[in-house]
């Protein structure tokens, strides 16, 4: 792919963060010193959230020629909302884009688009995992594998919607740029990682994550962004303004796990990741925060069994 543009489609009662979450992945970029030109298109002239909120600054599908160096993310949709009496307003646009050549992807129930514009018939896709069912049930020309973040088929993407946007937006950062790169990027977002589209919808980052302490969600940002540094228990105590002993107790409580198997787990699953894009070893141990290449190769190892 040698261009660096990007089109998001827009359909009526678009989900805002499957829409933004991948925005600011490219916006991000730019901001780290690879720019793309971020365009919005939509078959309708003010299209609206399904949270409420309004889009003006969209311009109409024809006013856009998608090439084959473009990449086309359609954002995903309030599905009982969608109003399948424009098909003809957008498929022929969807359809002349895949044809072209240029990278689709859809975010979340964006899937069910895609495939109503026969993109995905032969192909291996997914969706949300509360539509994966629907979707293989309404398409049988399709192979939806459920429980994962996101999809590859040839130049066509699907992911599961909301965060996993934000994994497939960095994938596709990442292709043009390199991991390093896309590391930055995450970073800049505080996402500790760019998760795989082979690993399931969770992990030990979001397992972590289900609970509704504000201040241990600030000592886990805090950990994702400093995950290459050595971080003691006395720095993040003063972040929350409680004692060591306090936050040992109440971090273990809220996530199940003390705060350095939450570090520990966290670098294992970084390194494994960073692994298989063939990176240099001692750069990863440094990424992740290990003192030596040996020690990241012995974590890891211990990790798989």
């Amino acid at each position: 792919m040698g261009s660096n543009r990007v089109i998001f489609f827009i359909f009526n009662s678009v989900h805002l963060l499957d829409l933004a979450g991948a925005v600011t992945v490219f916006y991000e970029s730019g901001c780290c010193g690879k720019n793309y030109n971020i365009h919005y298109v939509s078959p309708y002239d003010n299209p609206g959230t399904s949270s409420g909120l309004g889009f003006t600054n969209v311009s109409p599908l024809n006013s856009v020629k998608v090439t084959m160096d473009d990449i086309v993310i359609v954002a995903g949709m309030e599905i009982e909302k969608w109003n399948r009496a424009d098909d003809h307003l957008w498929i022929p646009w969807l359809q002349s884009a895949a044809a072209i050549g240029a990278t689709i992807s859809s975010i979340c129930t964006a899937a069910f688009a895609l495939a109503a514009a026969g993109i995905l018939n032969g192909h291996n896709c997914t969706t949300h995992w509360a539509w994966t069912t629907a979707l293989q049930q309404k398409y049988p020309l399709l192979k939806v594998i459920e429980n994962k973040l996101f999809v590859q088929s040839g130049r066509i993407f699907t992911s599961a919607g909301i965060a996993t946007g934000i994994d497939l937006a960095l994938y596709l950062v990442e292709e043009q740029h390199g991991a390093a790169f896309a590391c930055l990027v995450a970073k800049d977002m505080v996402v500790y990682i760019r998760r795989d589209g082979m690993e399931a919808q969770n992990s030990i980052y979001l397992q972590s994550r289900q609970h509704i302490n504000h201040h241990i969600h600030q000592i886990q940002d805090y950990i994702t962004k400093h995950l290459q540094h050595k971080i003691t228990i006395g720095e993040l105590a003063e972040l929350a303004f409680v004692s060591e002993r306090n936050l040992t107790r109440l971090f273990k409580s809220v996530t199940g796990i003390t705060i350095g198997q939450y570090i520990q787990s966290l670098r294992q699953e970084k390194a494994r990741h960073l692994l298989k894009t063939k990176q240099k070893v001692a750069w990863v141990a440094k990424e992740c925060g290990y003192n030596s290449t040996a020690q990241l190769r012995k974590l890891v190892k211990e990790a798989k069994n």
